[in-house]
């Protein structure tokens, strides 16, 4: 499992042909194949790239982003 800093979680971004990567809870998950988040960004408040621990607690919707493959750990 690859470890991920902020910086290298960055590079996820789900543009330009990049796959769209988002850490949740310390884990690292690889959202490109849903269709909720086109060229990394979800409702246009969410984008790849970003830890989106905080960010759920406001979230209109239960956590789904544990149910794509998880491809590495976060560590900030």
């Amino acid at each position: 499992m690859n470890e991920f800093s902020a910086e290298e979680l960055a590079r996820y971004d789900g543009r330009n042909g990049q796959p769209a990567y988002v850490a949740y809870d310390g884990k690292v998950y690889d959202l490109s194949g849903s269709s909720m988040w086109t060229e990394g960004e979800h409702e246009g408040a969410h984008f790849a790239g970003h830890d989106l621990t905080q960010e759920q607690a406001d979230a209109p919707h239960d956590v789904y982003v544990t149910d794509f493959p998880e491809v590495g750990t976060y560590t900030g």
